[in-house]
């Protein structure tokens, strides 16, 4: 259980600092190439490029960090409503569902990973193989899975009911 801790607390330093930069990067991106094309300078070819990647990265990777901190989007009015012992059936199946749909999603997005790879498909302005573009949909997918199912997990296992691992629900207070 240790192990399984530690390994948690690096996989969410590796997510947030990925999630950083990847925000960082699309910033730069953005408003360098605002700059150099209001100077007489050419724009730059390969910020949107880097740009795609990055929104693609901080998208895909930023959904096991929501799922982690319960700051996903929810449609929660008849869970608010709802009494504690159906909230608690809720967040356990909500959470099994959203894995399993993130786990399908994820064995498609890495099949067309594999596809646009065969391709030999490279992007226009940078000649990078353009699935690296794709590849962060698989890995976000399937880490968003696996936070889903440790919330599963977590509401079986606690008697409170839990949005995240991290997070309660605090909608009866």
């Amino acid at each position: 259980m240790k192990f399984i801790r530690k390994m948690d607390r690096f996989l969410m330093k590796i997510e947030t600092f990925i999630l950083s930069y990847a925000i960082i990067l699309i910033a730069v991106m953005v408003v360098g190439n605002v700059f150099t094309r209001a100077l007489p300078v050419k724009s730059w070819s390969f910020a949107a490029e880097v740009s795609q990647f990055a929104v693609i990265i901080a998208t895909f990777m930023g959904i096991s960090y929501a799922a982690r901190k319960g700051r996903h989007i929810r449609m929660s009015a008849f869970f608010d409503l709802a009494p504690k012992s159906v909230k608690k059936i809720l967040a356990i199946v909500i959470s099994l569902v959203t894995a399993i749909v993130l786990l399908v999603l994820a064995y498609y997005s890495y099949q067309y990973a594999i596809w646009i790879k065969g391709m030999g498909r490279v992007t226009t302005a940078m000649q990078v193989p353009a699935y690296f573009m794709v590849a962060f949909v698989p890995i976000g997918l399937t880490l968003g899975a696996i936070q889903f199912l440790r919330n599963m997990w977590i509401n079986i296992k606690e008697e409170e009911v839990y949005i995240a691992t991290e997070k309660k629900d605090f909608s009866e207070v």
